[in-house]
C-alpha cells in the first residue's frame, strides 16, 4: 500500500498541459476545476495523472468514490454483468439487476412502512424526480427549500438549489412556486441566536412567520432538505432540527424529502444520514455513493406516495444493469464493513483536525458525520470574516504537495475521502493540510 503522494514534475506536467489546452478548445467552459490534475487512472485513495505524479484523494470524485477507486470487487461485477447485458432500457422491459436492487433499496430505507424505487442517473435526476412526485401525488404547486443548498442543475432541480447565483444566471425564469428559507447553520446563525437556547428557532419562524403571513401550508406539497447540507459547507444542524421540522411539515400534511446525493449510502457513518436524526423521510434521493462512480441515482418513497401512473415519468437509461450490479456489490461492501470504517475514521479524521484548529487561528470550525467534514477558514475567530481567498490557497497548496481537496460553501473546505480510508492515510491527510496552511500563512505574513 502506497504511504506518500509523489510530485516527479511542475504541476501541470508536460503532458497535462497538452490535454488542458485541448480541454480548453473542444470542452464546455460550464465546468469548474480547482487545479490542473488531468487523471490517467486511480487506486484506492490514490489518483495517478498523465505525468506520473501520485496523490493521496480526499474528494472521492465529489464523494462519488465510496468504496474507493477501482474497487477490485465493484469492478469484477461490472465485468461479469458487461459479458451478460449491457443495456435493455428499465422503462420498458424488465430485467433481474434493477428488480433486485429495487428491493434491497426498499429494505434498507428507513422506516417500516413499504417502499418503491425510482431510477434516473444521477442526483440531479432523483431530485427532479421527487420534485414531479411530490406534485403529482399531493396536487398542490408550492414547495419549500433551503438557503446554501444544492439539488442539482437541471432546470426543476436547479429551482430548489440556493448555493450559487452563478448557476441560475440567465437561466429565469425557474419553476415557480418554490421559497427558500434559512438552513439551521449554528455557527452563522441567520437569526443572531445560539443553540441551545435558540430552542430551534428556525422552525419555530416557518410557522409562526412565513406560514402565517406569506405562504398557505395546506398548498405546499413538499420540502426539500439535505439531512447534512454539502455544497453549502457541510452543515450539520441541531440534532433536533430534523425531527422538529418534520414534526411541524406533517401537521400540514407537507411530505419530508430528504436528498441524500451526498450524505447517504455510507459516508456519514450510517447507511442513510437522516438516521443521525431520528426521521423516516417520505422520499430520499439517492446518487454519488451509490454505485462506486458508475452513473446511477435514485428515488426511494413510501409505496402509497409513489403512486404515478405508467407513463407519468421515466429515463432511457435509468438504472442501468451494470450500474446496478456496482451498487449491490457496494452496498454488500458497505454493510460488511466500510459504513463502521466510514464512522471509525471520521471521528478519527475530526479529532486530528480539531488538534490542528488548536494552532491554527484560520481555522474557524471543524464540523461533520462521519466521512463527511468541512473546515470552515476565518480571517479572525471573533468576527468570523470568511477567509476565501486563503480558502483556495490552502486547496492549491495542498494539490501541490500531493493532496486532492474540494472547496464548499463561500469559505470551507471539505474531507470526503473513499469509506475505504485508513488511520495512516488520514494521518497522511493531516500532515499535508497542516503544511499547506502553514504555507499560505507564511506567505499572507510576507504580503
Amino acid at each position: 500500500m502506497r504511504k506518500s503522494p509523489s510530485i516527479k514534475t511542475a504541476l501541470p506536467g508536460p503532458q497535462a498541459s497538452k490535454f488542458i489546452k485541448l480541454d480548453g478548445t473542444y470542452v464546455s467552459p460550464s465546468y469548474t476545476r480547482m487545479y490542473p490534475l488531468v487523471v490517467e487512472k486511480a487506486r484506492g485513495l490514490w489518483v495517478y495523472d498523465v505525468d506520473g505524479n501520485v496523490f493521496l484523494d480526499f474528494t472521492a470524485g465529489i464523494a462519488v468514490n465510496a468504496t474507493g477507486h477501482c474497487h477490485p470487487e465493484v469492478v469484477k461485477a461490472i465485468k461479469l454483468q458487461a459479458d451478460k447485458l449491457l443495456h435493455m432500457s428499465g422503462t420498458d422491459f424488465y430485467y433481474t439487476a434493477q428488480i433486485e436492487l429495487a428491493e434491497k433499496l426498499a429494505l434498507l430505507a428507513p422506516g417500516n412502512e413499504g417502499k418503491r424505487v425510482y431510477f434516473g442517473n444521477s442526483g440531479a435526476e432523483a431530485v427532479e424526480a421527487a420534485f414531479k412526485l411530490a406534485r403529482w401525488h399531493t396536487k398542490c404547486e408550492l414547495n419549500l427549500a433551503f438557503f446554501g443548498a444544492f439539488h442539482g442543475r437541471t432546470m426543476g432541480a436547479l429551482s430548489l438549489t440556493a448555493s450559487k447565483a452563478v448557476q441560475k444566471r440567465n437561466y429565469n425564469p425557474l419553476v415557480p412556486g418554490i421559497t427558500h428559507i434559512p438552513y439551521p447553520y449554528c455557527y452563522r446563525c441567520p437569526y443572531n441566536l445560539c443553540y441551545p437556547q435558540c430552542d430551534i428557532a428556525c422552525v419555530n419562524w416557518l410557522e409562526d412567520t412565513l406560514f402565517r403571513t406569506t405562504i398557505p401550508p395546506e398548498e405546499v406539497a413538499a420540502i426539500f432538505v439535505e439531512p447534512i447540507q454539502g455544497e453549502g459547507g457541510y452543515i450539520v444542524p441541531p440534532p433536533e432540527f430534523h425531527r422538529k421540522m418534520y414534526q411541524l411539515v406533517k401537521k400540514y400534511d407537507i411530505l419530508y424529502v430528504a436528498d441524500e446525493v451526498q450524505s447517504g449510502m455510507g459516508r456519514s457513518g450510517k447507511m442513510f444520514a437522516m438516521e443521525h436524526f431520528e426521521v423516516n423521510p417520505d422520499m430520499i434521493a439517492l446518487a454519488k455513493g451509490i454505485a462506486s462512480g458508475m452513473p446511477l441515482g435514485a428515488l426511494v418513497a413510501r409505496s402509497k406516495i409513489m403512486d404515478w401512473e405508467a407513463g407519468s415519468h421515466a429515463s432511457t437509461f435509468g438504472g442501468n444493469p451494470v450500474s446496478c450490479r456496482a451498487a449491490m456489490k457496494t452496498i454488500e461492501l458497505l454493510e460488511n464493513e466500510l459504513i463502521q470504517n466510514a464512522a471509525d475514521q471520521g471521528d478519527y479524521l475530526m479529532a486530528g483536525l480539531r488538534e490542528l484548529q488548536k494552532s491554527h487561528e484560520c481555522m474557524g470550525d471543524v464540523r461533520g458525520k462521519g466521512l463527511m467534514v468541512g473546515v470552515e477558514l476565518v480571517k479572525d475567530r471573533e468576527t468570523k470574516e470568511p477567509a476565501r481567498a486563503w480558502r483556495n490557497r490552502i486547496i492549491k497548496a495542498a494539490f501541490e504537495k500531493g493532496l486532492l481537496l474540494l472547496g464548499c460553501g463561500e469559505n470551507s473546505i471539505r474531507f470526503c475521502p473513499a469509506l475505504t480510508v485508513t488511520a495512516a492515510e488520514v494521518d497522511k491527510c493531516l500532515s499535508i493540510f497542516d503544511d499547506a496552511i502553514h504555507a499560505v500563512a507564511g506567505q499572507h505574513a510576507k504580503d
